[in-house]
């Protein structure tokens, strides 16, 4: 079957990306307001996407009304927010700062989770994260109204001690991190302990194999 995307709704290109591009890792971001209001909400359409400079990229789809969500405002007001990413013991909180809560609402309290302070940049990070990523914006791209697609430098990395296992590499115990992703549809993730090993080939032992 054929799926034409230029004459799909973007409810149905949602549900079709949603539905096949998984898992995808999630960004539990924060931000504040010009005036200092803390932010949190979680994002799955989330990627690194450089090392040179370190970058990743995150789009704020829309709100149901078609209003810019407080993440994208704030990002594009203050230039700065932080990736935090999410275990299994944060999912219940992620999802509650799902919640479609009022503007002036601090979402991290309603989760009960503790906020931190961050190093580089004015947003807080969330203590219980395994990592958090302090970002600047590095650039944006308008997709269509009040939906943004943000580019942000990371410029300072936090990482529980738990899971360094050398900070000169750096190697990182990634496995321990017991970090979810988003799955098909709006309500499903998945975890990430299931895991296979392959090496990659060379052209060299390839020759030599044919």
């Amino acid at each position: 079957m054929e799926f034409d995307f230029e004459r799909m709704s973007p409810t149905d290109c949602f549900t079709f990306l949603t539905s096949t591009v998984v898992p995808r890792p999630i960004a539990l971001i924060t931000t504040t307001s010009p005036t200092g209001a803390c932010n949190a909400a979680p994002y799955t359409f989330f990627s690194i996407a450089g090392i040179d400079p370190p970058v990743v990229t995150v789009t704020v789809l829309p709100t149901p009304d078609g209003q810019m969500k407080d993440t994208g405002r704030n990002i594009l007001a203050t230039g700065e927010f932080v990736v935090n990413l999410v275990s299994e013991d944060l999912a219940e909180a992620m999802n509650i700062t799902c919640i479609d809560a009022p503007q002036d609402v601090d979402e991290l309290v309603l989760a009960g989770l503790e906020a931190g302070p961050s190093i580089k940049v004015r947003p807080p990070r969330i203590v219980a994260s395994p990592v958090s990523l302090e970002c600047r914006i590095h650039s944006s791209v308008p997709l269509s109204p009040n939906q943004v697609l943000i580019v942000g430098r990371i410029v300072q990395a936090h990482v529980a001690d738990r899971f360094v296992i050398s900070p000169r590499e750096p190697l990182l115990d990634t496995p321990a991190f017991r970090l979810i992703g988003g799955m098909h549809g709006a309500r499903w993730y998945t975890r990430t302990n299931d895991l296979f090993e392959m090496e990659r080939p060379t052209w060299a032992n390839w020759k030599v194999q044919r």
